[in-house]
Parts: structure tokens; sequence; C-alpha cells
């Protein structure tokens, strides 16, 4: 049992936390979904992430989250991602149904409201399988490619970088504050002080982080600078030359066209089928 307790700890610590949250940003490389081009994979996953708003037959959106678990799991997304979209799941069922009983319905009035709850499932299993099998530099290049502006897709590329970097400024101003500090004498009842206090410094972290992000922010506008950062955003040779590795291959079209067909049949069994 005590071991348990201590791999459960460590599981939650904030090193892991933040160990977990690199690996699901920066994706990896050895997944099914990283074999295809990026640009496809965007393209694939924005149906998913629009078309279900528009189906209401349960029978299609179920069909459709069959592939979408699977190919989740393929991706070997972090399981901290997957307990905290667990945890999210479990909360929302249980209050529609406590929200379905209270006001005089039933389990039949509890049943189509899950259909919402289904199709949400659906698209953060999407995004999870998509955003983990690709890191920020293809994510950023394709999205360069598809015609966006180059400062939004370098943003996008960027916020995945100082993610780990902020979990990391922020977790060394909390042991600062801490080694400098005086944590309360006695903790009174359920450890209230040491709550409020570490309630506190964890406020006032933010100050100094806020502070330090707008230091590295201007170092590297000026590191990207030094080195033409600008003027490769309006050089036509200089985006070719960046987006030269990108390549559609056939084994790319033949996923979308597996997924067509599917999709397809789908919504042809859901015309006889409905639940």
């Amino acid at each position: 049992m005590e071991a348990i307790k201590q791999n459960l700890i460590d599981k939650l610590s904030v090193e892991q936390i933040k160990i977990e949250l690199m690996r699901t940003a920066f994706g990896r490389q050895s997944t099914f979904l990283s074999r295809f081009d990026p640009r496809i994979l965007i393209i694939w996953y924005s149906f998913f992430a629009i078309a279900p708003w528009f189906i209401h037959n349960k029978f299609i959106l179920l069909g459709l989250l069959v592939p979408i678990v699977a190919l989740t799991l393929s991706s070997k997304v972090s399981p901290l991602v997957l307990i905290i979209m667990g945890i999210g799941l479990i909360s929302e069922i249980s209050y529609i149904l406590l929200g379905s009983l209270l006001f005089g319905g039933s389990l039949a009035s509890f049943w189509p409201l899950m259909t919402l709850t289904l199709k949400i499932l659906l698209i953060s299993l999407a995004s999870i399988a998509v955003f983990s099998s690709m890191d920020p530099e293809k994510l950023s290049d394709a999205l360069l490619s598809l015609g966006m502006p180059a400062q939004f897709s370098f943003g996008v590329s960027y916020g995945y970088r100082m993610l780990p970097i902020l979990i990391e400024e922020y977790h060394n101003i909390i042991h600062s504050f801490r080694l400098r500090g005086r944590s309360p004498q006695r903790k009174g009842i359920f450890g209230w002080r040491s709550l409020v206090y570490l309630a506190t410094i964890s406020v006032r972290a933010f100050y100094p982080l806020i502070l330090n992000t707008a230091k590295r922010t201007r170092t590297t506008v000026e590191a990207l600078e030094v080195r033409g950062f600008t003027y490769s955003l309006v050089s036509p040779d200089a985006k070719k030359l960046k987006l030269a590795y990108l390549r559609i291959r056939p084994l790319d079209f033949v996923f979308l066209g597996c997924s067509l067909c599917y999709m397809i049949a789908l919504a042809v069994a859901g015309q006889h089928f409905s639940l």
C-alpha cells in the first residue's frame, strides 16, 4: 500500500507532469499518424472537428468514435492527459445524470443528453491523436503551407516551445519562494494554514513569471531578427526552402481514401440504424 502511495505521488509530481506535457506537446515520431504529411492530418482533423456538430445520429457518432479511439491508442498518448480527460468526462456525465433526475427526468431523458458529450469526446480524442503525433515544427510548417499567415504559424510553434519553459520557470520561482519564505509553524485544522500559504505563493509567483517571460521574449525576438526572421516571412524563396521537406505521398491519399470510404459506409448504414 505504501509503495502504491509513493508511486502515485511520484506520478503526480510537478517534474513528472512537466515531462508528460512535453511528450504531448512535442509529439511522438513513431506513431501511426506521424507517418503522414502534416497537411493531410490537418485536413483530416478538420472534418472530425466540424462534422460531429452537424450529426445527431448516435449510431454514426459511435461509428466514428471506434477508429478515433484506435488511433488515439496508437498515438501513445500520455496517461496523464487521458486521466484528466477521463475525470472531465465522468464529471460531465455525472452532472447530466444528476440534473436529469433532479428536474423530474429519468434515464430515458438522460440518453438524448449524451449526444453532446459524445460529440465533445469524439472531437477531443481526434485532437489528442493528431496533435500528439506532430511536433511543433511540422504543425507550424503545415499551417504555413496551407496559406496561414507566417506570424500565426510561428506563434503556434513558439507557444508550443514556450510551454515547458514556462512550467520550468514557474516551478523554480515556487522553489525560491519556499526557500526564502517561512511556512506556518502550526498547520491548523486540515492543514488550512499550509494551504493558504501555498496558495499565496502560487499567486505571487505569477508576477516574476510574467517579467521573466517578457525578458525571454525580447531575447528571442532579437535572436530571430539577427537570423533574418522578418525577411524570411516575406521572401518566397525562403518560404520555399523552409517547406521543401514536406511531401504528399501515395500513402497519404490511401489514408484519406480509406477514411472517406469508411465515413460514406457509415452514413449509408446510419440511414437504416438510429440510436
